[in-house]
């Protein structure tokens, strides 16, 4: 069986890394404009016969075609923007399809050209790293052991194992990224209906067991996918928070309230000047700390009634980085969800074909167990 991964960054890296775990994957392509600063985890497979390393352009619809030849599924950890075509251009390849997604627009696209998955007899699994993906998966997981729902509430954060600096944060993945959901609307479910929240409010505290302790959470975009679409007038209340060490938010609240997080140019001694590239250039160095050990918390709260009583599913996790192979809890969690994904679709145990959101169509039960064999352990309880 022979996978491709798009994208040979932290999160590429990490799941070609699981892929290769799996002895009944004979070959592991990963592709990218550039594959030869790969991290130490990876360094063992390199000249191996089951790695093969790609350079590859995928604006070059040619070149992309042909590394998608024969592949059971493509796992993409490209930038977002690219998901649209490396969707096209994998169902047109016969191979199923998942990616890390973090973009509802482009998601509500591939959904539209699911006709093409269903003719093709492939899947289709975007929005499948963390949050979205993971979280999402869990969310689902409470609603279907619930009779009716009444709201669900999820938190999640990666964050450094020791906070120091006024944020108390590490880049854990793309500082744009970061600063795109604290800029960014947050839609969330309130009263049965979709409305939009700023970023970075409604703080509150939330409680994990010590040495993690007291965090804070607040609303940031992408992590609720299309889950507010579909639940939307069915389940009252639903919303997505990330964690942060507490302060963080009202720092950064303060930064983007002085425009310092706008990318309109503005002039700056008679040079046009764009205020997100400086914040950018300067909170970089500042928050990049490579091999930093960091840690992801998790929360998924749902509440709801059970054959007439109220009940309450709840599913925690606090995953850390992974110092023997140097792969950090974020990578852990998001690139290896990438992995399971694929895995389960190469697998024939996601159905039906079409374009689907893991909420949609994971086999959340084993989805679970597969964390677990990788050290991934959600704590579920019932209360």
């Amino acid at each position: 069986m022979r996978m491709l991964v798009l994208g040979a960054g932290l999160q590429g890296a990490a799941c070609a890394y699981d892929l290769l775990q799996n002895d009944a994957i004979t070959e592991v392509r990963l592709a990218d404009r550039a594959v030869d600063h790969l991290p130490k985890f990876l360094q063992p497979y390199v000249g191996g016969a089951r790695l093969k390393l790609l350079t590859l352009d995928v604006q070059d619809a040619a070149a992309v075609a042909a590394a998608m030849q024969g592949v059971k599924a493509v796992m993409c950890a490209l930038p977002y923007y690219f998901n649209l075509p490396m969707t096209e251009a994998a169902i047109a390849a016969g191979a199923h399809f998942c990616d890390l997604g973090g973009n509802t627009e482009i998601v509500q696209q591939q959904k539209a050209i699911g006709a093409k998955a269903v003719a093709a007899g492939v899947t289709v699994v975007p929005d499948c790293g963390l949050a979205p993906g993971m979280v999402n998966i869990l969310a689902q997981l409470g609603i279907d052991r619930l009779d009716a729902t009444r709201s669900v509430r999820i938190y999640v954060g990666g964050l450094p194992q020791e906070p120091v600096g006024p944020l108390k944060y590490q880049i854990v993945y793309s500082i744009e990224g970061v600063l795109d959901y604290y800029t960014t609307l947050s839609w969330i479910v309130r009263d049965g209906k979709r409305v939009q929240v700023k970023a970075l409010s409604e703080i509150e505290p939330v409680q994990f067991d010590a040495p993690v302790g007291e965090l804070e959470a607040f609303h940031t975009a992408g992590g609720l996918s299309t889950m507010g679409h579909r639940y939307e007038g069915k389940i009252p209340e639903m919303e997505y928070k990330t964690l942060r060490y507490p302060g963080h938010a009202q720092i950064m609240e303060a930064i983007r309230e002085l425009g310092l997080l706008e990318s309109e140019p503005v002039d700056v001694k008679g040079t046009k000047v764009s205020p997100r590239d400086v914040a950018i250039a300067q909170m970089h160095p500042r928050l990049f700390k490579q091999g930093s050990p960091d840690l992801v918390a998790l929360r998924v709260v749902v509440k709801g009634t059970k054959a007439g009583k109220s009940q309450t599913h709840t599913f925690e996790l606090v995953d850390r980085f992974d110092a023997a192979h140097g792969i950090s809890a974020m990578m852990r969690t998001t690139g290896f969800s990438l992995s399971i994904t694929g895995q389960l679709q190469a697998q024939g145990d996601v159905k039906p074909a079409g374009v689907h959101t893991p909420d949609e169509c994971m086999p959340g039960d084993r989805y679970v167990t597969e964390l677990g064999k990788r050290g991934i352990l959600i704590r579920q309880t019932i209360s």
